[in-house]
């Protein structure tokens, strides 16, 4: 693996989101997905499963399917403060159970449908209201500022989590880079948007009823929390196709849809942005999109979660969640005095 040396031992105190290791899934490998679920008659109802009840029919009759993209060590630093120690969610857990609706609605349509998705060359714009609007290419995303290893929790609105070693750097660190001008209070996000290669662009059953491209959006103060993180990696290597390559967002108190893939675009803006989800179904997802186990979904609790682990759905833990997943002594301030029922 890439360099992974540590800041100084002793001098920085271990965070809250430290994961023990008895919360952490164990290593597997999937076998003989396809063609045992087609013979059961369930690929035609995947998408209508919900998330976890997914993965266990996937996880229990699985085969891990092929792969051809190729994803590249990254040289970074691990930094201890976000729990460099821990045993991982298994890599090809992470890699196989994704939402990523460009390439379809079930789990495992990503790691199916991306692998000859073309990420160099790529260009993600800066712009809006900054005072240095800049445009980043492929090698910039790796090469502008030092990588660093964080160990957070994805928590999915789907009730479903993972424990994953995401390589970065803080969004915090562009935005200061193109100078944010007192006028911008919020960051738009947009997906690369390219129905050729994504299927789920091009139809609309396939791509789950979304317009797109795919939009998201964070207050300026989120956008400059410590925690928010532009991710080019996981594992110590580049980003694969279905996690969001080459870059994407990884907002660790909020729901994972919130952490959008594969951008093109950040924007600054004066007003508040549209999101997709948002956009598709506003009774049920918010812009803020916090996690909080006080909250419903009007479909399901929010309460606990099942642990992404080893074997399929009767072998996931269920944990109770935490609010805002377990981060609030870094982001609750941010919301004091707001009605979190109301600004879901």
């Amino acid at each position: 693996m890439a360099n992974q040396s540590r800041f100084t031992p002793g001098i920085l105190k271990k965070a809250r989101w430290h994961i023990q290791d008895n919360q952490v899934t164990p290593e597997s490998v999937f076998k003989a997905r396809r063609h045992i679920v087609k013979a059961m008659g369930l690929g035609a109802i995947g998408a209508s499963i919900p998330g976890y009840v997914q993965a266990g029919l996937f996880d229990l009759f699985g085969e891990q399917p092929k792969t051809s993209f190729i994803t590249t060590p990254l040289t970074f630093e691990a930094n201890a403060r976000f729990g460099k120690d821990e045993v991982l969610t298994p890599v090809d857990k992470v890699t196989t159970h994704n939402n990523f609706y460009e390439f379809g609605t079930s789990k495992q349509d990503p790691s199916d449908n991306a692998q000859q998705f073309k990420v160099d060359p790529w260009q993600l714009r800066i712009e809006g209201e900054v005072e240095r609007p800049m445009t980043l290419d492929y090698q910039d995303l790796t090469k502008l500022f030092p990588l660093e290893e964080r160990i957070y929790c994805l928590r999915c609105v789907e009730a479903w989590s993972m424990v994953i070693p995401w390589v970065g750097f803080p969004l915090a660190a562009l935005l200061k880079k193109v100078g944010v001008t007192s006028k911008g209070k919020y960051v738009a996000f947009e997906t690369a948007f390219d129905p050729e290669q994504m299927p789920g662009q091009k139809s609309r059953l396939m791509g789950g009823g979304i317009h797109y491209p795919y939009v998201e959006g964070l207050t300026i103060a989120e956008a400059m929390n410590e925690l928010t993180l532009m991710s080019v990696g996981l594992y110590g290597k580049t980003l694969p196709p279905q996690n969001g390559a080459p870059i994407r967002l990884v907002v660790p108190w909020k729901y994972g849809f919130k952490s959008i893939k594969s951008i093109v675009r950040i924007r600054v803006m004066d007003k508040q942005p549209p999101t997709s989800w948002n956009q598709l179904a506003p009774h049920e997802y918010g812009f803020y999109a916090n996690v909080n186990p006080a909250v419903d979904h009007p479909r399901w609790s929010q309460a606990s979660e099942r642990r992404i682990g080893e074997g399929g759905l009767f072998s996931a833990k269920r944990i109770d969640t935490l609010p805002f997943n377990g981060y609030g002594e870094f982001v609750a301030s941010l919301y004091e005095g707001m009605d979190l029922r109301r600004f879901y």
